[in-house]
């Protein structure tokens, strides 16, 4: 008679189950004792790191420091190095008082204080300017006022006297520093064709401790923003790498490069997303967080113009010509020639072929797209790279 095997029935999962293990019939001679001190040689071995680490603060680095003196020889390269390399930079040696800044600090703090039906109807509703809540926010979070470079009001009780001043002072700050990045990196500035080529906007945000302003509020896209530093604290910004931490010095104005740059610089500069992409997470000293306001200047492009944007062609340096030439314009001459050298050097080192890196498109239908879809997380240059 024929021995039958035995086959097991399939599982509800359609699979054979596998008989149990046998148990083994041969004696082991590996003692409990010696199991162990096996185990504990083996684990002595073994590299410590296994163990989970501590929760920490994210560690904030010093951004690079440009002095905005004319003392400063070195003040291209120090913006062509910061700016192609970081996409941010804290300028020192500037000319914003620091008094100013805490009087303007006042009355933005006092804006936060009004009552939400006074905030809708004190400034003017003309996208982007005005009031600005985010429904989904609680206790005030996600509010914001965005003002013309006059900070203009609707309303004869609020008084603005020092953030209008300060935000004139940003202003000027802010066309020197674009007309020197240009000269640096090497790209056209069209605030030099005429004031209505750039406009700024005063951006006022009561900072979230703890959380990412960006994350909570409006895009908005930019050349270039200034942030002036009152207190110590640090700051998270939102590169195309990734997530930084910074802490800039006390009294240093904090400038990040924007999308609008690097289009027009062809992709020669790094950029911050977002309105600046700065949050408050916490103060240097203490780790803590108190109520402080974000004041960020952008200079920015105006909506009536409906301006394009696209990378901007290398200007050729006009040089002066003149047979009564004083020694100040052989002086400046020559400074021209050699910045224009250089950058044109650096440029055919470093690009080869200056082809477009990206395509035109025109900043009106941009700047609502990533002010409404808030395209934080992801590029909004993306579709416009070729």
């Amino acid at each position: 008679m024929a021995s039958s095997t035995h086959t097991p029935p399939p599982n509800q999962y359609g699979t054979t189950v596998a008989p149990p293990p046998t148990p083994s019939t041969q004696p082991s001679h590996v003692s409990t004792s010696d199991a162990a001190d096996a185990i504990s040689r083996l684990l002595q071995r073994l590299p410590p790191v296994l163990s989970l680490p501590t929760r920490a603060s994210p560690r904030a680095n010093s951004p690079s420091s440009v002095s905005f003196s004319d003392q400063n020889p070195n003040l291209l390269a120090d913006l062509l190095s910061a700016s192609s390399q970081h996409g941010f930079f804290q300028l020192i040696d500037h000319p914003i008082p620091s008094q100013l800044a805490r009087s303007a600090e006042s009355d933005s703090l006092a804006l936060f204080d009004l009552p939400r039906h006074q905030k809708q109807l004190s400034f003017p509703k003309n996208w982007p300017l005005g009031f600005d809540a985010d429904e989904d926010e609680e206790d005030g979070a996600g509010e914001s006022f965005c003002l013309d470079s006059s900070c203009s009001t609707e309303s004869n009780h609020l008084s603005l006297s020092s953030l209008r001043e300060f935000t004139r002072a940003m202003e000027k700050l802010g066309l020197d520093v674009l007309d020197s990045l240009a000269r640096a990196v090497g790209f056209e500035n069209p605030s030099r064709a005429g004031s209505d080529q750039v406009c700024s906007l005063m951006w006022i945000s009561e900072d979230v401790p703890g959380n990412k302003t960006d994350i909570s509020g409006r895009i908005y896209p930019y050349v270039i923003r200034l942030q002036y530093q009152i207190t110590s604290q640090k700051h998270s910004l939102l590169v195309d790498s990734g997530w930084v931490t910074v802490s800039p010095r006390v009294d240093s104005v904090m400038v990040t490069v924007g999308d609008i740059a690097q289009v027009w610089s062809n992709g020669k500069v790094k950029k911050v997303r977002g309105r600046g992409g700065v949050g408050n997470i916490g103060s240097e000293s203490t780790g803590k967080s108190s109520r402080s306001i974000s004041m960020a200047l952008l200079l920015t492009l105006p909506l009536d113009t409906t301006p394009t944007v696209s990378p901007l062609p290398l200007p050729l340096p006009l040089l002066p010509h003149s047979d009564h030439e004083t020694q100040s314009n052989k002086a400046e001459e020559e400074q021209i020639s050699t910045e224009a050298d250089s950058i044109s050097r650096i440029s055919k080192e470093e690009e080869g072929d200056e082809r477009p890196m990206f395509r035109s498109f025109g900043f009106e239908d941009y700047a609502w797209r990533v002010y409404h879809e808030r395209l934080l997380l992801k590029d909004p240059l993306y579709r416009y790279r070729i």
